[in-house]
């Protein structure tokens, strides 16, 4: 992991997926379908750079890997040292097979992770503490290309005039997340970066997907070649 001074958001976010690791990928089979919806909107196409953002046990990877194909690459982070373990399992099995050489992931914060080169999209799939920190949200954008596709996933409140149903969104939210009730527009940070932006709400109500491409402005896209020759 990258030297950083973890804040009370990071521990205790790790401290959850702690207790959760082991039966991650069994609970995460409900919201499959909604992550490869979130996939799809990113229009990956042979030869392309995605990045995984807050990656977990790796689940994404193979749909990344298939939509990227043998030219490209997936790029991928997770703080969790628990779920990180167990994505390294997933690479390691495919990797004596010969498969996902052109996988790179590391066990980082979102706050100071640096990536080996600037990508063409971003995936934010139930990253929800990641997509609440200016800092974190900064940083991974900041490496990405200018018109970069974004797309998103994640739960959020549902309208304000349901009431008490919030209560169940804030419950679900909470064993995995530092910030369970910031769930008013959990998107917004990512947005005010992109333009284009679509949102459609799922499960009722209670989740969201988004996409948008990344603003192209000339201090971004100095950064990203800045990030592409380092």
């Amino acid at each position: 992991m990258h030297d950083m001074a973890l804040t009370p958001d990071n521990d205790l976010s790790i401290a959850r997926y702690r207790q959760r690791a082991a039966r991650y990928d069994d609970t995460a089979q409900f919201t499959m379908p909604l992550r490869q919806r979130t996939i799809n909107l990113l229009q990956l196409k042979p030869g392309d750079v995605v990045l995984d953002v807050g990656c977990g046990t790796g689940l994404s990877y193979a749909p990344l890997m298939q939509a990227v194909g043998a030219q490209g690459r997936v790029l991928a982070f997770e703080q969790s040292p628990d779920m990180f373990e167990q994505a390294e399992r997933r690479v390691d099995g495919q990797r004596r097979q010969g498969n996902w050489n052109n996988l790179w992931h590391t066990q980082c914060p979102a706050e100071t992770v640096v990536l080996p080169q600037a990508v063409d999209a971003v995936l934010f799939n139930y990253v929800h503490d990641i997509t609440r920190t200016p800092v974190a949200v900064a940083n991974i954008l900041r490496q990405a290309k200018p018109g970069a596709r974004i797309a998103m996933a994640g739960m959020k409140f549902f309208p304000w005039w349901t009431g008490p149903l919030n209560l169940l969104a804030w419950l679900k939210n909470r064993p995995y997340n530092a910030k369970p009730a910031d769930l008013w527009h959990p998107w917004d940070l990512v947005q005010a970066h992109c333009t284009d932006w679509q949102l459609v709400a799922t499960q009722a109500g209670m989740g969201y997907i988004a996409s948008g491409r990344l603003v192209e402005t000339a201090s971004r896209n100095s950064s990203t070649q800045d990030a592409s020759t380092s």
